[in-house]
């Protein structure tokens, strides 16, 4: 029998991921005894992921803490006015308790309430799959897999942390939500969660992303949430960038500025955010922790771990539960971080306390930043145009614990071609930067007879990025870069603290 991954979800019908033997259902992909495959049948209630002749992968019960196990601890925030270690408190007007709690937290496993791992149902485990035929247009020898998170509602990983911050916000009585987006996966994500628990959710799309991705706006209305384009006349963040440019397309950076706004002077209003803060990446972990699994199941390691990085949830949830067995001497794998050249913070930011906004409203972070004024172009890729990286990230980055690298945005889409081609799913441009990547690594794999495990995370589906391939597809994508006297005139304002 192939190795194959065997998912059923807790509603009807069952969703299950099957190999050959399947006589009652239909297969996505062609019988291929190397492949992970997906079939449909109906079977009785599970909520695990079966591989014949291995152990069973069920959904995690735990979050994975990278905190607990670095040798040196990351610099903790500051207070934007006082420059003072930030305390619990200072974040209460923001995000309920048992968020703050898990933001400062050490300890490293939290438990997933019940009520969340139910939601999670819906769509985890999220599949392991090999790309064969893409191996096979490359002629390599490489093995490439990847975790593909865009079977969950909403078509990304963002959901992955929107149920947990929705249910806890939900479990201390807030009513209204208020976030940013930018290519809106993350908006999306917040509104699904907040219609399953009964709580508005009010919506600031970076204008670059509203205006090329209408349907990502349609996704989060029919959810209910309010949606507006960021720069805005709404709040006195946006109108101050209208004001010195009325033609804004935008940035995460201004986004952040409306919401936290917002927030700030509402009491029965609280903010989330999609990315960046160590909460956040604490609940993607449930991405790596499968895949550690399911990896285990058919015997093989990864030798190179590839995943795009804007602001690094999607990163680090596949990549730091795997840091972990590193740490411990068990594998030893390369972890590369692939950022797109037009907003390299890793590869061309300074490793510095910054705002994580634009209008200065939020705790100063020691992260790898551009500058919070810096603008980047308006690349496809929406959700990577962030000017800072998570400082937990940035930290281990840092401590030489991963790698960094920049792709343009016509190298990435030439992959996602490649990868639409050969192995049918159409990506979002954010982990194009991943696919991108992976085909360098494979190609280079080709040169030197190495067979690597390639690794590598596929964070979303791009069914709402067509414009962008209709660019690429009709030569009309041109690449955008950072203009090196933008980035100075941006780093200018960081605060200069000792």
């Amino acid at each position: 029998m192939s190795p194959c991954l065997s998912l059923s979800v807790n509603r009807s019908p069952k969703i299950s991921f099957q190999g050959e033997g399947n006589k009652h259902g239909y297969s996505f992909f062609n019988a291929n005894p190397n492949h992970l495959k997906f079939s449909f049948r109906v079977k009785p209630k599970s909520t695990t992921t079966l591989i014949p002749h291995a152990v069973a992968i069920d959904i995690p019960t735990h979050w994975y803490n990278i905190i607990a196990d670095l040798p040196i601890k990351p610099p903790p925030p500051l207070h934007p006015k006082t420059f003072t270690p930030l305390q619990p408190q200072d974040l209460s007007h923001l995000f309920p308790d048992e968020l703050i709690k898990q933001e400062i937290s050490n300890e490293r496993f939290i438990v997933i309430p019940d009520e969340v791992v139910d939601i999670y149902r819906l769509w985890r485990p999220t599949p392991l799959i090999r790309a064969k035929r893409l191996e096979k247009l490359l002629d390599t020898p490489a093995r490439i897999y990847y975790k593909y998170e865009g079977v969950s509602p909403a078509g990304s990983h963002k959901p992955n942390t929107a149920v947990p911050q929705v249910w806890y916000n939900a479990q201390q009585g807030v009513k209204n939500i208020v976030t940013e987006t930018g290519a809106g996966q993350w908006g999306s994500s917040l509104a699904f969660a907040c219609s399953l628990f009964g709580l508005n959710c009010e919506v600031w799309q970076v204008r670059a992303s509203y205006d090329q991705k209408p349907y990502r706006k349609l996704m989060m209305q029919t959810w209910g949430a309010k949606v507006h384009p960021s720069p805005s006349n709404l709040t006195e963040s946006g109108r101050k960038i209208l004001d010195m440019d009325p033609s804004s397309p935008g940035s995460l950076g201004i986004a952040i500025s409306e919401a936290v706004e917002v927030a700030a002077g509402n009491e029965d209003t609280k903010y989330c955010l999609g990315s960046v803060l160590n909460h956040v990446l604490l609940h993607q972990t449930v991405i790596g922790e499968e895949c550690i699994k399911q990896m285990e199941a058919i015997g093989e390691t990864p030798d190179v771990i590839i995943g795009c990085t804007g602001g690094g949830s999607n990163f680090a949830g596949l990549c730091f539960p795997f840091i972990r067995e590193k740490l411990k001497g068990k594998i030893n794998p390369v972890i590369r971080a692939v950022e797109p050249t037009a907003c390299p913070s890793l590869t061309k930011g300074v490793y510095a306390y910054d705002y994580g906004d634009t209008a200065q409203l939020t705790p100063l972070m020691k992260m790898h930043t551009l500058g919070h004024d810096f603008i980047p172009d308006p690349i496809h890729a929406g959700g990577l145009r962030y000017h800072g990286m998570a400082p937990l990230i940035s930290h281990l980055y840092e401590l030489g614990f991963m790698e960094a690298i920049a792709i343009s945005q016509i190298e990435c889409f030439q992959g996602a071609i490649q990868f639409a081609r050969s192995e049918g799913l159409i990506p979002a441009p954010e982990p194009t930067h991943a696919i991108a990547a992976a085909i360098r690594e494979a190609l280079h794999c080709k040169e030197t007879g190495e067979s690597k495990v390639i690794l590598m995370a596929m964070c979303g589906h791009g069914h709402f990025d067509l414009p962008a391939y209709e660019k690429y597809l009709q030569g009309a994508m041109v690449d955008l870069s950072f203009s090196e006297d933008k980035i100075q005139a941006s780093l200018a304002n960081i605060p200069h603290l000792s």
